[in-house]
């Protein structure tokens, strides 16, 4: 009996040490939790690849006559070498996974409008809209999330109605109308900000490292052209900034707002804590994660292309190189686009997360 006791208790010994290791072996938390979102979103990106492809083959139109011409896709011998040549004589699975192996390739095709390689104009015309983009959301989380606390802490007083109505504006007045009233008032009326156009003509672009040229003047010091780079942004900035201005200010305050009555802001103040650290340790870190999405759905927004401010201050972006492959019915063109702006929505969605798994741990243990 004694040794039935032992040698039971002998095999149950290491079970603690099992858990242990088992323990030691599982990955941390937050790694966890990056992995399953970066795998989500490899699956994401497989699902925009399928949703282009699928939406421009019901296009009603044919994309031979848009290619072609009118003329030359009159002639039926022409119309097939043409076929062939693009794939469009294989069915529609067959040409999706050629789709795919290109894609792999960094292949996007050729636009029918420039007939340059649709990864050539993307890698001019993103760029620029990056910089616009980034230039907007720098100032706009400043003053947008500034003014929302602000607001937020003046609940239902003068100062509080003032921004609101701001706010209100913002988001309400129609963005081309307002693109076209800033470029009448402050380049034709006052002169006091340049014309369309990322440069003036007579300026030379810096050399190419980032497609940015702000950033690239900087890297190759040409003071002048970053000067003239930034004066070109204030115009089609100052557009898209107030109305992000605007959007951030309201769920801001709202975000805040609903903080502010929480118990362990009030159990704060009761320690006698400072006011500065209560906003900025309590009321603003418990507000950061809607503020947060709405500032990633804001960036981007602003990433794939604002296409009305980019046509009125011709600016070059994917907004509106978006547009011109829309009314030419250029399919490689359309299909790169639609891919590249879902692929910036996944990956700014995919940041977004990963800082919520960094902000509040409740995340990344769920």
């Amino acid at each position: 009996m004694t040794s039935q006791k032992s040698s039971s208790s002998t095999l149950e010994a290491p079970a603690p040490a099992r858990l242990v290791s088992d323990e030691r072996r599982r990955l941390p938390p937050l790694v966890r939790y990056i992995a399953l979102r970066l795998g989500v979103s490899v699956l994401l990106i497989f699902g925009v690849t399928l949703v282009t492809f699928t939406l421009t083959n019901l296009v009603p139109a044919d994309p031979a006559q848009a290619a072609l011409g009118e003329r030359a896709a009159s002639d039926p011998a022409v119309v097939a070498e043409f076929r062939k040549a693009q794939g469009l004589d294989k069915p529609v699975v067959v040409q999706y996974f050629v789709y795919l192996g290109h894609l792999l390739q960094g292949n996007l095709g050729t636009s029918t409008q420039t007939h340059n390689p649709v990864s050539q104009d993307l890698s001019v015309a993103f760029p620029a809209t990056a910089e616009l983009a980034i230039f907007v959301i720098v100032f706009s989380i400043f003053i947008g999330i500034g003014l929302g606390l602000y607001a937020a802490l003046r609940h239902n007083r003068f100062t509080d109605q003032v921004i609101r109505i701001f706010s209100l504006g913002g988001i309400s007045i129609p963005t081309f109308w307002l693109a076209l009233a800033v470029f009448y008032i402050f380049f034709y009326q006052l002169h006091w900000a340049p014309g369309s156009g990322r440069l003036d003509p007579a300026a030379q672009a810096p050399p190419t490292v980032t497609g940015m040229y702000t950033v690239d003047a900087l890297l190759a010091g040409q003071w002048d052209t970053f000067w003239d780079a930034l004066s070109h942004l204030a115009l089609p900035g100052l557009v898209l900034t107030l109305y992000t201005v605007g959007l951030l200010i309201r769920f801001a305050r709202s975000a805040v707002l609903d903080v502010l009555g929480q118990d362990y802001v009030t159990a704060a103040r009761a320690k006698g804590l400072t006011s500065r650290r209560v906003v900025f340790g309590y009321t603003l870190r418990g507000a950061l994660l809607p503020i947060l999405t709405i500032v990633g759905l804001a960036f981007g927004s602003l990433l794939s292309g604002t296409v009305l401010t980019e046509q009125v201050f011709s600016w070059g972006g994917i907004g509106q190189y978006a547009y011109k492959a829309a009314t030419t019915l250029d399919l490689p063109a359309v299909m790169g686009v639609g891919l590249i702006v879902g692929m910036v929505y996944i990956i700014t969605n995919f940041v977004i997360d990963v800082i919520y798994g960094v902000v509040d741990p409740r995340v990344r243990v769920q």
